[in-house]
């Protein structure tokens, strides 16, 4: 046999079948299945963030309706009234917001903390609480008196203001911190005072 009859009985070159894109090499399936992950874990995360966002903005809005209540009165009161009365008045209005404000302050903490039998405390304990869970860099001997005693009082000197700045910072240092790694924020301790009141 010659070279020529041997090249003539060799067979043309067969292209292989096309690649199909079904079913994926494996790596496909792990990267589908790593991306689904992402996308539900970040989907996961925006939700979280924002039902906190929706929430901090309606604890604020109802301490802000406390004190818009106070001004309103406070306004009304100084429009109607003696200069005597309206001493009467104002000092109740600041006892109805104070208490307003301390329910407020006792329902987001029961929320963000509610193994911590944070609905009993009262006076020191309560103001304890609220510096060891929160920002409490506005909170001032007046506040103080005011947040441990004022519901008991029958005349307060607090300055309304600065109550409400203080009460709006640390509702809002509760929700930026519970987005954050909740071993950075230690859980309050009861103390030795609070077992013995329960």
């Amino acid at each position: 046999m010659d070279s020529e009859e041997l090249l003539a009985q060799l067979a043309d070159i067969h292209l292989p079948e096309p690649v199909s894109f079904w079913p994926p090499a494996p790596g496909w399936w792990v990267l589908a299945i790593s991306l689904l992950i992402l996308i539900l874990w970040t989907s996961r995360k925006a939700f979280i963030a924002n039902r906190r966002r929706k929430i901090r903005a309606r604890a604020l809005a109802e301490l802000q309706k406390c004190y818009t209540n106070y001004a309103n009165h406070i306004r009304d009161v100084s429009l109607s009234n003696s200069a005597s009365n309206q001493d009467n008045e104002s000092d109740l209005q600041k006892l109805r917001y104070v208490n307003e404000a301390n329910s407020v302050l006792k329902r987001v903490a029961l929320v963000h903390f509610p193994d911590s039998a944070v609905a009993g405390l009262g006076g020191p304990e309560w103001v304890s609480f609220i510096r060891n869970t929160g920002e409490s860099g506005l909170l001032t001997t007046e506040i103080t008196d005011a947040l441990s005693h004022g519901r008991f009082q029958t005349t307060l000197e607090i300055d309304v203001d600065a109550m409400n700045n203080f009460a709006m910072q640390w509702i809002a240092s509760l929700y930026d911190a519970q987005g954050q790694t909740q071993t950075k924020r230690p859980k309050p301790q009861i103390t030795k005072i609070e077992e013995a009141a329960h």
